[in-house]
């Protein structure tokens, strides 16, 4: 699979978990659920997510392909974000999309650090 497809199946899976997760903190506002999802799911964050994999070395080197897979097929940005950080948001996504179908314990594992690095108060 492609890596903007495996980014596409990414991004409406982490979308989902990280709905799942806010409601199961307890948070039932749905102005202050939708800020903080947000909050979670934004290019910026997950560029920052996908930093901290890369730089701690918690990716196998089948996972950083399935990043780079979509990383490298991020070729435009929007107009508010750097062509960076939408790569990046782009490989995480495609990482996503690509542990959703091979290991769903170990996506859990790398949401739950990643999740764990963003402050939501």
């Amino acid at each position: 699979m492609n890596g903007l497809s495996l980014a596409f199946l990414g991004d409406a899976y982490y979308e989902l978990w990280v709905r799942k997760y806010l409601l199961s903190l307890g948070y039932t506002k749905v102005d202050q659920l939708h800020k903080l999802k947000v909050k979670l799911t934004s290019s910026k964050a997950q560029e920052f997510m996908m930093s901290h994999f890369l730089e701690n070395n918690l990716l196998t080197l089948e996972e950083q392909e399935a990043y780079k897979k979509g990383r490298n097929a991020a070729h435009f940005s929007r107009k508010n974000l750097s062509i960076v950080t939408y790569q990046q948001a782009t490989g995480f996504e495609s990482l996503v999309g690509y542990l959703s179908m091979k290991d769903e314990q170990r996506l859990e594992e790398l949401i739950k650090i990643g999740v764990s690095l963003i402050k939501l108060g």
